[in-house]
């Protein structure tokens, strides 16, 4: 990138965090939490409610429930998309899917569509969550989601990937905070 953050303004970017979890002590969702303390300033990071959505039913698209109407406004209204998927049989979650399915009808009515992403995730497997990752990146790509390709980050949690107050520890902070800065970017390079 030849801008800085210093020659974009960047005040009052709103990402949208979408945490592919439900579980209460949920890797991903410390991850999301510490991640947004590394984003740069004028960036506000909301992690977005999916538990509450009911099963995806096409039926239900004329009148769509008030949880989804939720999910759709918040999408809607974010600058940016962060999406923080655990990897469960090799694949995302069915909450996530879930919920893509939900914000991205009826057909044609799309919240994601044109929403600049970055899709993380953090396991206790050896290579984090690759699959899911890239099963999810499938989907995104039809949803016409621009993701950030580069750098990729597949986390393995493990101790010292978090320090005492939630924040990202020593040995992961370099690293986490060049993809944050690529993110914060991307999402500025399709804002603009």
């Amino acid at each position: 990138m030849t801008n800085t953050f210093q020659e974009i303004d960047m005040s009052n970017t709103h990402i949208a965090v979408i945490v592919g979890s439900l579980r209460k002590d949920s890797y991903n969702r410390k991850l999301a939490t510490a991640l947004a303390r590394l984003g740069p300033p004028g960036f506000t990071f909301q992690q977005v409610e999916i538990g509450d959505l009911p099963l995806y039913n096409q039926d239900d698209d004329a009148h769509q429930a008030a949880s989804v109407l939720r999910l759709k406004g918040e999408i809607a209204r974010a600058n940016g998309l962060l999406f923080l998927t655990p990897e469960y049989n090799r694949s995302i979650p069915g909450v996530l899917k879930n919920a893509l399915d939900h914000a991205s009808r009826p057909y044609g009515q799309s919240a994601w569509q044109g929403k600049p992403a970055g899709v993380i995730g953090v396991s206790v497997g050896a290579i984090g969550t690759a699959m899911a990752q890239q099963h999810l990146r499938n989907v995104l790509a039809y949803l016409d989601v621009p993701t950030l390709g580069q750098p990729e980050a597949f986390i393995q949690a493990k101790d010292g990937l978090f320090d005492a107050a939630g924040d990202i520890g020593p040995d992961s902070k370099k690293f986490l905070q060049t993809w944050m800065d690529q993110f914060a970017a991307w999402v500025i390079r399709h804002n603009a």
